[in-house]
């Protein structure tokens, strides 16, 4: 039996497979805090990086947005070629060539990121970012522990491309990474962001984990309909995410500390703070509102403090 994922540390997360890394967010009961953030934006501080700031801050788990597997390049960490680990008052480094398992060296948190089905191919400026197969295989190469198959806003990304995706990257990946599916809102598509029978096609395709908009995110997400999502998702053996999507991640800390306790009392087995805080992050005390909603400050102090060395 693996460690719950409540109580890990630096050294458990760079043991765990992929299987195992599930079922430690299983053995938490609802208390995992996944932070997403934009890969190539200006961080927030101009000394860290925007992963370095939410981890700082009690994330659990990393999602990083934008990211190119063809490009990779994580903002305010040092470039690869660059002697020092920073610059000059006021300089950010692009972090070029810098991947997720970088970020894993210098975070210590599980990351992964999104990719896309994109369905308006102007909608997407690099094939670095698609939902396909071959970058599939370079993100876990590059260090992913997990995959999120979704959409941004206005790429038009659909309930099939998602379903296609999921089936096409398991079957070349295996059991290598986890993969996450589903949206926390529209992404530029007529349909709904939740329809009947998605959350179980997405399992059948090969999803481990679902994301839902968290309540309250959405128009007419309840908590008793994000209740019923969840139940549908457990169901059928996977776990559920819930999502804030929709720029919430900069409202206050109350309204925060609002959606996590919906999406707690809804089932969620992890919650989801998304990367327009303002712009690349959630705003980071919103990070730790909703960790010391969840679980307290025994918990939250721990993932916040915890040394590398650990």
């Amino acid at each position: 039996m693996v460690k719950r994922l409540l109580d890990c540390n630096p050294s458990d997360f760079a043991s765990f497979s992929a299987d195992d890394l599930l079922e430690s967010i299983r053995y938490s009961e609802g208390r995992v805090v996944v932070c997403e953030t934009i890969a190539l934006v200006q961080p927030l501080v101009d000394k860290v990086s925007n992963a370095e700031l939410a981890a700082a801050f009690g994330a659990d788990i990393l999602i990083f947005n934008l990211y190119d597997v063809n490009a990779p390049a994580i903002a305010g960490l040092p470039d690869v070629d660059s002697e020092t680990a920073g610059g000059g008052f006021g300089h950010i480094p692009s972090g070029r060539g810098r991947t997720l398992a970088d970020v894993k060296a210098w975070v210590g948190r599980p990351v992964g990121l999104n990719l896309e089905p994109i369905e308006f191919p102007e909608a997407v400026t690099t094939s670095g970012r698609m939902a396909v197969p071959e970058n599939a295989v370079k993100a876990v190469e590059q260090g992913a522990d997990f995959l999120v198959i979704t959409g941004n806003p206005g790429t038009g990304v659909t309930r099939e491309g998602i379903c296609r995706s999921i089936r096409e990257i398991r079957a070349e990946i295996g059991r290598d990474a986890l993969i996450f599916a589903g949206k926390g809102h529209a992404a530029g598509s007529l349909a709904p962001v939740v329809a009947e029978g998605e959350l179980e096609d997405y399992i059948e395709a090969g999803a481990d984990i679902i994301g839902l908009p968290a309540p309250g995110t959405i128009p007419g997400m309840t908590q008793e309909k994000a209740s019923a999502l969840v139940d549908r998702v457990h169901n059928h053996g996977a776990l559920a995410l819930t999502l804030i999507g929709t720029s919430q991640e900069g409202a206050s800390p109350s309204t925060i500390e609002q959606i996590a306790l919906m999406s707690k009392m809804a089932g969620a087995d992890m919650q989801h703070i998304g990367d327009a805080g303002t712009i690349g992050l959630a705003a980071p005390e919103n990070i730790m509102a909703l960790s010391m909603a969840i679980r307290g400050r025994r918990h939250t102090w721990h993932r916040m403090a915890a040394s590398l060395r650990r």
